[in-house]
């Protein structure tokens, strides 16, 4: 049987989260942050920021690319009020990172934004995937503080649309 990195091209659809889906779609998004490296320790420190409720799910626009054993990326974006889309999560499994996902999960992030009537998108990023963004078209803004762990701080960037 193939694997979800064989499979996680571009003829992979991508859909609306379902509410039923935060538990695994959290799991997801840990999965992904531990494979840049991070310990447990930090992983743990990290959980609840990145665990999502259903709520989550339907509150912000969630989009998910399914692979053959289930979800292998993900997205949120949150619609502000002032012309701009917060990208306030893009996560992709670690069997498919490399595969073309997250560039696919970007692509309808874009489009979505600007559907949405946004002028630009914002990312406050995991300093690792601050080389995707940029590779994407955005740029580096400032930083802000991690929600998860005091002191750290994350880069912001901002593609404009």
């Amino acid at each position: 049987m193939a694997s979800d990195t064989q499979h996680a091209g571009a003829d992979l659809a991508i859909r609306q989260a379902r509410p039923e889906e935060a538990e695994a779609l959290s799991e997801l998004a840990i999965r992904s942050k531990g494979h840049w490296g991070y310990d447990a320790a930090f992983l743990a420190a990290c959980r609840a920021e990145l665990t999502l409720t259903a709520d989550d799910l339907t509150s912000a626009q969630t989009f998910v690319v399914d692979g053959p054993s289930g979800p292998v990326g993900f997205y949120r974006l949150v619609v502000r009020d002032d012309g701009v889309c917060e990208l306030d999560d893009l996560f992709v499994d670690p069997t498919a990172i490399g595969s073309g996902v997250g560039k696919r999960l970007w692509a309808h992030a874009v489009v979505q934004s600007a559907a949405a009537g946004c002028t630009e998108i914002t990312i406050q990023s995991d300093p690792f995937a601050e080389g995707f963004y940029r590779a994407m078209g955005a740029r580096r803004i400032g930083e802000s503080e991690s929600g998860s762990v005091p002191g750290r701080m994350l880069p912001v960037l901002r593609y404009a649309l």
